[in-house]
């Protein structure tokens, strides 16, 4: 069993490579479907907007020495608040009760008959209500935020890399981490708060980190690959992608681990809402963004040059000059001097030159 740095050596170097560019119909079929998923579940069961989002009524209750949500679900029930509330328990000592948007008379009776049904004083119930002003004015901002994110990022990137190809490419798959975390967030059940909006911002921002460094390779790579007939253009892609993926992988167990721990001390020990909420996020958004730069940002980025005339003239010449040496090998001097003659091997068919390998087959030699 190889360690994970002679693995690396060996995937740096080209002694050993992943087909991620040769491969990726499986990796878009496999996207597509979860992506799909996810949008079947946005769509028939749909996100569950906290009281920042929807706009409401809550009252917290603190300083319970044994907290639990029956007492808060009957004083619900008796005071006919059943609709559209609801009642956590968060952490060792707090309940938080959530109803439709109150007056400020029938908050007021709320927080009392809350106070006498857990035994504490007034000073330990907090109230407020959230209009649908303030509610809409959340929701139009966390997405105008996201769009400007989006905006900023492709301008950025297309400056840097010099083309807008790279900048459609991390952009789809940053939308695919977004879908992706917003289906997870539906089949959990949490309540979409601003700070899922921020754990939001947070794993595109990751994403993007990595989608960046790979690129940049990509770039290295591929710097004046027109003037040599070793490798193509998706060769040398994917010669990137294997360079990368160890740091990768190494990358996203450091940052995913502490992420880990936050969301179970927030979720099960705690029970804290934010530190719930934008652990979630992270959590899925940094698996889905490390998975969505490997297998996904560089495929695209290659489909989207594939037919570009100095690519596909680029993966002529690699395929010629191979059968040229391939020839040479066999001894077929006839076939050495047609292919030396013709200026370039013949165009290969659509898609054929995105593969990793690209040799013909040799000939058997007649014994």
């Amino acid at each position: 069993m190889k360690s994970l740095a002679a693995l690396g050596n060996e995937l740096y170097s080209g002694k050993t490579s992943i087909p991620f560019v040769a491969k990726r119909r499986i990796w878009y079929t496999v996207a597509s479907l979860v992506v799909l998923g996810s949008f079947a579940l946005l769509g028939l069961v749909g996100l569950n907007p906290g009281i920042d989002f929807k706009g409401g009524s809550e009252v917290t209750v603190t300083g319970i020495a044994n907290p639990s949500e029956g007492p808060a679900n009957q004083v619900i029930s008796k005071g006919g608040y059943s609709a559209g509330s609801s009642v956590t328990t968060m952490g060792s000592s707090s309940v938080r009760v959530q109803t439709s948007s109150l007056e400020k008379p029938q908050l007021d009776q709320l927080s009392e008959e809350l106070a006498t049904a857990y035994g504490v004083t007034p000073a330990e119930i907090s109230a407020t209500t959230i209009g649908p002003t303030w509610s809409g004015d959340v929701t139009s901002k966390a997405v105008r935020g996201l769009v400007i994110f989006f905006l900023l990022v492709g301008g950025l990137i297309w400056a840097y890399f010099r083309t807008w190809k790279m900048a459609a490419a991390a952009l789809l798959a940053l939308c695919h981490d977004v879908v992706i975390t917003m289906g997870v967030y539906v089949v959990s059940g949490f309540e979409v708060t601003p700070a899922t909006v921020i754990g939001v911002l947070t794993i595109l921002g990751y994403s993007l980190y990595d989608t960046v460094v790979v690129f940049d390779k990509i770039r290295e790579n591929t710097s004046g690959f027109q003037a040599q007939s070793r490798s193509t253009y998706a060769e040398l892609a994917n010669l990137a992608v294997n360079q990368t993926f160890v740091r990768s992988i190494n990358t996203s167990v450091v940052g995913v681990l502490p992420v880990a721990s936050l969301l179970f001390v927030g979720a099960i020990i705690l029970g804290a809402g934010t530190l719930r909420d934008i652990a979630l996020t992270m959590f899925i958004g940094m698996i889905a963004g490390t998975l969505s730069s490997v297998f996904l940002a560089t495929p695209l980025l290659v489909d989207l040059r594939s037919r570009e005339k100095v690519i596909t003239e680029q993966a002529a010449q690699v395929a010629g000059a191979r059968a040229r040496r391939i020839a040479e090998l066999d001894g077929d001097q006839e076939a050495v001097a047609a292919l030396a003659a013709a200026p370039a091997a013949a165009p290969l068919r659509p898609g054929h030159h995105l593969g990793v390998s690209a040799q013909p087959k040799r000939k058997k030699k007649r014994s």
